[in-house]
């Protein structure tokens, strides 16, 4: 059955855009530049965002642009499991939350971000992925994990796509503040 972005039901997880991760990635200006546009527009449409680090001390905190985007919208969550579903806490706040559909934004795409949303799926969450969003540090494992996800029935999507389904007409005070967004 097809899915379409419920803003209401939505909530937004940006997985470990880590300091000591993110020179290894593949177009890693690229991906952070479209999280970054993700998370301003989330927080202009109200969308909640969790925030994970995978083993802080080892691998660093979230890269400065990526935390500027959040602010004070969110908390970093720590973690050691892959998969956010595997960290009690993080597992516990999506629920907390009372969405339904995790948007995915975040590296690696072949590690944490296929293990998040297999489980999710496996759990009866939608799950969309910003595709122009996420990254590793192979292309392949980036693509393999993209071509298994969507098999798996999570929904490819871009930043674009999952912000203007959000929006759903143009015109208003949220669609004015996030055009300048989508231009830049």
């Amino acid at each position: 059955m097809p899915i379409q972005l419920d803003p209401e039901q939505a909530i937004v997880m940006v997985v470990d855009m880590q300091d000591r991760l993110l020179p290894a990635i593949h177009e890693r200006e690229a991906v952070v530049r479209r999280a970054e546009i993700l998370i301003k527009a989330a927080r202009i449409l109200g969308i909640p965002i969790i925030w994970t680090e995978q083993y802080r001390k080892g691998l660093g905190e979230t890269d400065p642009t990526i935390r500027q985007a959040i602010g004070s919208a969110a908390e970093a969550m720590e973690k050691r499991s892959f998969g956010c579903f595997g960290d009690e806490d993080i597992a516990a706040a999506l629920i907390q939350s009372g969405r339904r559909q995790i948007v995915l934004c975040g590296i690696e795409t072949h590690v944490c971000i296929l293990q998040t949303a297999l489980k999710a799926l496996e759990k009866g969450w939608d799950v969309l992925l910003a595709e122009d969003a996420v990254g590793s540090r192979r292309p392949a494992d980036r693509e393999a994990a993209l071509r298994r996800l969507a098999q798996a029935g999570a929904v490819p999507a871009t930043v674009e796509m999952v912000i203007m389904e959000c929006l759903r007409v143009a015109g208003g005070d949220h669609f004015k503040a996030i055009l300048p967004l989508l231009k830049e």
